[in-house]
């Protein structure tokens, strides 16, 4: 408040907004902590929040009370529960969800993310890691490396975190041993050689006791490295190399208040636009160019990535929901099918060529899923594959009923990261990274549009899109006549029987069977017309992203 009396009565609203826009001032740091169970993750969260002052007294005398009833710590204070706040958790003792957790320092601000260390809630570790600019990846120091250890490594290394902090934890229960701490050093980097990290830091802890957390730590004197703190609050994040063309705009609702207003309202995921701008909109190709940019405080001469805005057009081209609006550099592609990185959610395995929703940005569509390759967790190789049980990753080729816009992953996240969805129970299977590495993609621009909508006679009747290859439509075919022959038959006998026609009888069945065929291919293209018309607008559904 000093800043405040000092200053003279005219430059009173200046200095108040120079302290109120301080805290906007410090760089954001999103970070996860992940590793096997019971590593001690929420135990270095909540010591963490501890000695940064992110506890109030009434919180600090709540948790006292709770460490002696649900606490793992005998008398002592337990940090973990600071974290873990489901019943569930607590009385386990483990966590399950993902927690989310606020705090700074008078250098930085942090979000931090505890994610499970079970292998049953693997999707949620991943869920976290998604918005994770940093890792720190928790060991045990009386266990070493673990599988879950790897996993984990090698999800955030997939989902693009390059900056690692190592932080081999409860150095207490082994005597605060060098012995040991080196030779989990050396274990995980020659694990770490395969995963592409930019920068890996090991740094010896011990969450219950706060050595090397906020403070340096007495015990072990032969360690001279950072603090785990100080090395939060310097860092640089540092994530996977990302192409310099442009911005990207996926459209998430058409704007339309009025007869005189159209506008394309969603957010940047990449570069900047201004007015004037010329853009493509993919994924058919049209272009024109920026005239304006709205936002509920006025018009903005520029926009850039993170920014929710509404664009105006100059031309009154056909954009809608999912089309994604580019810059003429910008090297993305409309996608017919696409090769993939995929982490199995479900508890259900994911058998070759089974169909899902695939949903990526603002667009969803149908997919077919072709599994090639599985990633040995424990060698990190990739064996020949036919399906993935809960919690494998693997290589599949995607083949899609509509092109959409996907990008690699390493290149855009928002547009490379999506999920698959089961059609009819609307769970979570997957989720998958775009990756055009593993295999050549079929590749579509505007002028070869009409060569993948769908062509069918039915498809041009009911105008609803139906599975665009033959084996899809194969599929309904039999599945159709499995399910209503037997019931098109009996009506046929019933007709016989009444009438005594047999010609009369038979074409009563065909009529029959070929008319329920018929509505069957009908529900199946237009379940994902009403799929997609019935998509809120929001930024949340159905997990816009990973």
């Amino acid at each position: 408040m000093d800043a405040l009396t000092e200053v003279r009565p005219q430059d009173d609203n200046k200095a108040l907004s120079a302290v109120l826009e301080q805290p906007a001032q410090k760089s954001l740091l999103r970070f996860i902590t992940c590793g096997s169970v019971d590593d001690g993750k929420s135990t270095l969260i909540g010591r963490i929040l501890h000695d940064t002052g992110g506890v109030f007294d009434d919180q600090l005398q709540t948790l006292e009370n709770d460490s002696r009833k649900f606490g793992t710590q005998g008398s002592r204070i337990d940090f973990a529960l600071l974290v873990d706040g489901l019943s569930a958790e607590r009385e386990q003792g483990i966590t399950i969800d993902v927690a989310y957790r606020y705090f700074s320092t008078p250098r930085r601000s942090f979000i931090v993310a505890d994610t499970p260390g079970h292998e049953q809630y693997t999707r949620n570790m991943a869920t976290g890691a998604s918005t994770a600019e940093l890792a720190i990846i928790l060991i045990d120091a009386r266990k070493g490396v673990l599988p879950q250890t790897r996993r984990h490594s090698f999800i955030v290394s997939m989902l693009g975190v390059r900056e690692i902090v190592v932080a081999i934890n409860k150095m207490d229960l082994v005597a605060w041993s060098q012995e040991v701490y080196d030779r989990i050093v050396a274990d995980y980097r020659e694990m770490a050689k395969q995963l592409g990290f930019v920068n890996v830091v090991f740094i010896p802890v011990s969450a219950l006791e706060g050595d090397n957390v906020a403070a340096a730590s007495q015990a072990m004197p032969w360690y001279r490295g950072v603090t785990l703190l100080g090395h939060l609050e310097t860092v640089v994040p540092r994530t996977a190399a990302t192409r310099d063309d442009g911005f990207a705009f996926p459209v998430q609702w058409v704007s339309r208040p009025n007869l005189d207003f159209r506008g394309f309202a969603g957010w940047l995921t990449r570069g900047h636009v201004a007015a004037g701008d010329e853009i493509v909109a993919l994924p058919s190709g049209r272009r024109s160019r920026v005239q304006r940019i709205v936002t509920a405080d006025g018009d903005l001469p520029v926009a850039v990535a993170g920014q929710a805005v509404t664009l105006t057009l100059a031309d009154e081209i056909d954009v809608s929901r999912g089309d994604v609006l580019v810059s003429a550099a910008y090297a993305g592609k409309a996608r017919s099918e696409v090769s993939a990185k995929l982490l199995w959610m479900s508890s259900r395995p994911l058998a070759d060529g089974s169909t899902y929703l695939l949903k990526v940005g603002t667009t969803t569509a149908q997919a077919k899923v072709n599994v090639s390759r599985a990633v040995d967790i424990h060698t990190y190789e990739e064996t020949a594959a036919q399906r993935l049980n809960m919690n494998e990753i693997g290589i599949a080729e995607i083949a899609l009923d509509r092109p959409i816009v996907a990008d690699d992953y390493s290149a855009d996240r928002e547009l490379g990261g999506f999920i698959l969805i089961d059609r009819w129970t609307n769970e979570t299977m997957a989720l998958g990274l775009v990756d055009s590495g593993l295999r050549a993609e079929t590749v579509v621009d505007g002028s070869e549009q009409a060569a993948v909508a769908p062509t069918s006679w039915l498809a041009r009747t009911f105008n609803v899109p139906l599975p665009l290859r033959s084996q899809n439509r194969r599929d309904l075919i039999r599945r159709s006549l499995v399910a209503h022959a037997p019931l098109s038959a009996l009506i046929g006998a019933v007709v016989y029987g009444l009438s005594g026609a047999a010609g009369v009888a038979v074409g009563v069945a065909v009529i029959d069977v070929v008319a329920r065929s018929l509505l069957a291919f009908y529900v199946a293209g237009a379940g994902q017309e009403v799929s997609d018309l019935n998509e809120l607008p929001s930024g949340n559904v159905d997990g816009d992203g990973i």
